[in-house]
Order: C-alpha cells, then structure tokens, then sequence
C-alpha cells in the first residue's frame, strides 16, 4: 500500500510528458518528506543508476497504475507541473506537483498530495527531491539500482 501511495505521489514529479530526456549515469537524489497531520519530517539521500530505457519503462508502469488519471499538466520553458487523482483503497490521492529542470542534469521537484477521506492517518503528504547527476554508474550497478544511504540496494529495473 505505502509503495503504491508513493508512486501515485511522485508519478507526476518523475516522469513527466515534454520534459528533458535525463543523462544516463549515477543520480544523487535527496528527499524531504513531511506527513500531516503531525508535520511529520523525514529526509534521506540514495543513488539511482538511470538510463533512457529505464526511465522509459518507469513511465510506462507509472502511466498504468489503475485507478490514476492525470487531469492537468503544463510545460514552460524548463518548469513542469501536473495535477493528477488517484483512487487507492478508498481514498482520492489529489497530487499537484512543479518540476524546474536545469538541462539534463539536475531537477528540483514538490508534490503536495491530499487524502480524502485520511489513509493510515494521513490527510496528505508533501515530498521535496532535489536530483543531481553525479557521473557514471559503478561496475556492477546496473540501470534502475537504488543504493540506500546504509549502502542496501534496492533492484527497481530488470535483473
């Protein structure tokens, strides 16, 4: 369920329609996570290893998710922002999210999403990334591994 709330939350930030095709290689990513109620706060910073194919196949298991729709999107210059509604459980997930791309290699990315009625206690969530591209990716890190600041790793592409 948490998985599933995450990706409806993030859908529109990541994988956006008209946005700069990402340099493949090694990303530095950075979160900040805030819950409500409660202003609950978390943050962390991971590695992903990305390529044009993974990112691609993201899009396509992002744009099939059931029970999402997204209901706008605009694209300006380097910014992006969509408003997207998602049914999970029970519970309307509204997103609305801006993206700020500086070229290919970094983006700066805040989502707000709102739970109606509250899931697991929440009534939304706002998540911050801040992504980087840091270079190529380590021999042995395939596209789509995430390395965890505790050095776990976890294999979101093909294996």
């Amino acid at each position: 369920m948490k998985k599933t709330l995450t990706i409806a939350l993030l859908l529109p930030i990541a994988y956006a329609a008209d946005t700069p095709d990402l340099k493949e290689g090694l990303w530095s990513v950075h979160t900040q996570t805030s819950n409500d109620p409660g202003n609950t706060k978390s943050e962390g910073t991971y590695t992903l290893c990305r390529s044009h194919a993974f990112d691609k196949a993201t899009e396509a298991r992002a744009k099939s998710l059931k029970g999402c729709s997204m209901i706008s999107e605009n694209s300006q210059g380097n910014k992006y922002s969509a408003h997207m509604k998602c049914m999970v459980a029970g519970t309307a997930i509204e997103t609305n999210s801006t993206s700020t791309f500086q070229g290919d290699t970094s983006f700066h990315s805040e989502s707000r999403a709102t739970y109606t009625p509250a899931l697991h206690g929440l009534a939304g969530m706002t998540i911050i990334l801040d992504q980087k591209y840091v270079g190529s990716c380590p021999a042995g890190v395939q596209p789509g591994d995430r390395t965890n600041a505790d050095g776990s790793v976890i294999h979101l592409g093909k294996r």
